[in-house]
């Protein structure tokens, strides 16, 4: 029914995209709409059914509850969506091929390090962005962690009454990739190519060799060491590294954990 996978698949994408998917892909280059530890047959059945309703087709999720998984087989119109579903291990695993990564959240349970931009502004990004975006969805309970945050460039609130601020996942993952849609016509309207910005993958590779050297120089300790990696995984993520800067700044620090490790 879905294939497991990690990192090193990310390059091939498995199963035929659908069919109907041209215009809303033509949106935002490929999106991925990426659960993260997602518990309930229903909503996972409900948000595949609204990633088929609205053209897309890439579905992720982020450890699931692995009998709500299985039991989620009843997505009326979304079963290709599930049947094409993968499923990793990490939320870095899952959004390594993606270049812009969007979070959602109600603003409510905790105090993020982003700043969260209403649904409409971050659709307008997506529609702009020239690369894969991932749009993440935490789970029912908790929502997206501060480690999950980490790991986005921005974060969505979806305009809901403030004494009822939270949603039923299904409905949030359909109200937010409506709005992506709406405006396709509008969008097609394309700006000059901008140079891609690196993958979450190199992100990811650029964030582990700096807190690497950080860890060698002594500027980080074990008893912050999980905020400071949190920390600069963000900043990395607000730099907007390009694709062609990326070679050169992962050579920087190659050669800078290389002279820490050449004895002296």
């Amino acid at each position: 029914m879905y294939v497991k996978t990690g990192c090193g698949s990310m390059k091939s994408r498995t199963g035929p995209r659908h069919a109907a998917s041209w215009d809303a892909q033509s949106i935002t280059g490929e999106l991925a709409v990426i659960l993260v530890s997602t518990r309930n047959p229903l909503n996972i059945g409900a948000a595949a059914r609204a990633v088929a309703n609205f053209g897309f087709s890439d579905l992720r999720l982020v450890d699931p509850y692995d009998v709500a998984f299985r039991e989620a087989v009843s997505a009326v119109g979304g079963a290709h969506v599930l049947q094409s579903a993968r499923v990793f291990g990490s939320l870095a695993e899952a959004t390594a091929d993606c270049s812009l990564i969007l979070g959602t959240t109600a603003g409510q349970h905790r105090v993020p390090k982003l700043s969260i931009e209403r649904l409409e502004a971050g659709a307008e990004a997506a529609r702009r962005h020239e690369g894969r975006v991932g749009l993440l969805f935490g789970s029912e309970k908790f929502g997206l962690s501060n480690e999950d945050m980490s790991h986005c460039h921005g974060l969505l609130r979806i305009a809901t009454s403030p004494g009822t601020p939270s949603m039923n996942l299904g409905q949030a993952v359909a109200v937010c990739l409506y709005e992506l849609v709406r405006e396709a016509r509008v969008a097609e309207v394309r700006v000059e190519p901008r140079i891609a910005p690196v993958s979450g993958e190199d992100a990811e590779q650029i964030t582990r060799m700096l807190f690497e050297v950080l860890e060698k120089s002594g500027y980080t300790n074990r008893i912050t060491a999980v905020s400071t990696e949190q920390k600069i995984r963000r900043w990395v993520r607000r730099l907007e590294i390009r694709t062609r800067d990326a070679p050169l700044l992962m050579g920087m620090l190659r050669q800078i954990l290389w002279k820490f490790g050449k004895p002296q």
